[in-house]
């Protein structure tokens, strides 16, 4: 929250409005760190995804950590893509329906990162869906062929102008998540249930 470099003209400019210093609801005591957790502060929890960053909050980290966020069709295909069928699944987990044991969704807080192993990918990828929406590089577009629906209002308005964000939270509700859902935000909205999930930048 201190390094220029880490941040991008935009991000550095809300952290100058918003005054910034961790994410939403942190604060240092002494050495350590507390959450504040509706009307109290707690030990942060270590097992926990962050959550409540702002897209530019999670751009700067991945700087930091010599990482990046993926961009839209790089989660839907970490997400839903069977690699020994050669095609596309509903869910990391495949084509079933959602269960309580396969993602934290409809629930009344966070999992730890280590819960849900039944609805891990092919690959070990855990909680691609549930717990905290998670942020993308994408600008959130149309995909080839959209057209509105009756309300028109929900979407067309916000294209590129607003972040994809992927997965669900744990608040979701387990009829509309799925590994194709979107969802989208402007960059500086730290008060939703948005986290992130890396990825390694590419050699050369």
């Amino acid at each position: 929250y201190r390094r220029r470099e880490l941040w991008s003209e935009a991000g550095w400019r809300w952290l100058a409005q918003s005054g910034r210093e961790a994410p939403f609801h942190w604060k240092r005591e002494g050495r350590d760190w507390r959450l504040r957790r509706f009307d109290r502060w707690i030990e942060l929890p270590a097992d926990e995804p962050v959550v409540h960053v702002s897209w530019y909050e999670a751009e700067a980290y991945c700087r930091y950590a010599g990482r990046r966020l993926p961009c839209e069709a790089e989660w839907e295909f970490a997400a839903c893509w069977d690699a020994r069928a050669g095609r596309k699944r509903r869910n990391p987990w495949g084509d079933e329906p959602w269960t309580p044991r396969r993602a934290c969704l409809a629930q009344a807080s966070l999992a730890s990162v280590h819960a849900y192993p039944e609805g891990d990918n092919p690959w070990g990828v855990r909680q691609l869906i549930g717990n905290v929406w998670e942020w993308t590089s994408s600008t959130f577009r149309p995909y080839p062929g959209f057209s509105p629906d009756p309300y028109q209002e929900y979407s067309a308005p916000w294209f590129g102008t607003h972040q994809v964000l992927r997965g669900g939270a744990f608040t979701t509700s387990p009829r509309i998540a799925y590994g194709g859902y979107r969802n989208f935000f402007t960059p500086d909205r730290a008060d939703v249930f948005g986290g992130l999930r890396t990825c390694a930048i590419e050699a050369g």
